[in-house]
């Protein structure tokens, strides 16, 4: 089968891509450049496009009956935050009339959980209003992208949303607040830095469990539904103490204030006026750390048979890989 596959030089495109081509099915992937390194496979062809131009779609699409649409601006901070609505809005309409006028079969679009936001007493789920306005860009651009998506369903569109929780595990990540990026200094620097007083929940998902969640999505998947795909909801300190357990690495866990990460962020943002070097935190995103964010996946779970993959399981496939990859951070 052919299928067609955007922001497969990204994390979990990337691994989506190499698995589904592993399979035995023909991928084309689109990348703005160059193929990377790291986008190889016999079964994986790569066009050159970019998702804000539909036309550039067109050849990439064409033969396909399945679309998986992973690509996005993602991140807590832009400099001109109108890129994530142009490529996170605008990018997911071309992609849906690319995949409309080619007659795909399906289409399965990545959003996140963010856009459901931070849990209070329990986990949330698909259908639990949003207890905080949006903070970020990103995430109100990712909750228009999705009220783009339920539009084109409700007109007959076969089109299935997926949301993951935080995700970490094997793959290429460059940006400094993955959960990757995190583990990978908490085991080279021995520090990580969490938000006080360390209890703070989230839910860690496997990298793994997120590519078979999208698959399941598309081979089982109720058009115009959104299915959480979430991993196991603990705190901060618990995540990074399991690590050090598993590692032995000997890290030590330091509890970072309000006002301490509020200062930190405020030296970032006047440091980029001065060198022009990108912040990793913003005085205004700093109180989206400051909640929990745990999530039940319990519908993807009952409806198409997820699973979660145990967390020192998770955990130590993850330290493997990161200690033999070539990372960046």
């Amino acid at each position: 089968m052919k299928i067609f596959v955007t922001g497969a030089s990204g994390y979990v495109g990337n691994n989506l891509a190499h698995t589904l081509a592993s399979m035995g099915h023909t991928v084309h992937a689109i990348v703005r450049s160059d193929a990377p390194a790291f986008l190889q496979h016999k079964n994986i062809i790569v066009f050159k496009g970019d998702i804000m131009n539909k036309e550039s779609l067109l050849p990439a699409i064409k033969g396909c009956e399945q679309v998986y649409h992973t690509a996005a601006k993602v991140g807590l901070w832009h400099k001109d935050p109108s890129i994530f609505y142009a490529v996170n809005v605008q990018g997911t309409h071309n992609v849906l009339e690319a995949a409309l006028s080619a007659g795909v079969h399906r289409t399965v679009v990545t959003s996140t959980c963010g856009v459901i936001g931070p849990s209070l007493n329990k986990p949330m789920t698909e259908n639990d209003p949003r207890i905080t306005g949006y903070a970020l860009d990103y995430e109100l651009s990712k909750k228009m992208a999705e009220d783009l998506i339920f539009k084109y369903a409700k007109k007959g569109m076969n089109v299935v949303v997926v949301s993951p929780t935080k995700v970490y595990g094997p793959g290429y990540i460059s940006h400094s607040l993955t959960a990757n990026a995190m583990i990978n200094k908490f085991l080279k620097k021995k520090l990580a830095f969490i938000p006080a007083p360390g209890s703070y929940e989230v839910s860690c998902a496997f990298i793994d469990d997120i590519v078979k969640g999208h698959i399941l999505a598309m081979e089982g998947g109720r058009a115009g539904e959104k299915y959480i795909l979430s991993g196991i909801n603990l705190s901060y300190y618990d995540f990074f103490d399991r690590i050090r357990m598993i590692s032995s690495c000997g890290g030590r866990i330091i509890k970072l204030s309000r006002n301490a990460m509020k200062g930190w962020a405020f030296l970032q943002q006047a440091q980029y006026k001065l060198t022009g070097i990108h912040p990793t935190l913003t005085v205004k995103s700093i109180d989206t750390l400051l909640n929990n964010y745990t999530f039940s996946g319990e519908k993807a779970v009952q409806e198409l048979g997820y699973t979660i993959t145990p967390l020192d399981e998770a955990i130590t496939k993850t330290i493997n890989f990161l200690k033999h990859a070539n990372y960046e951070k």
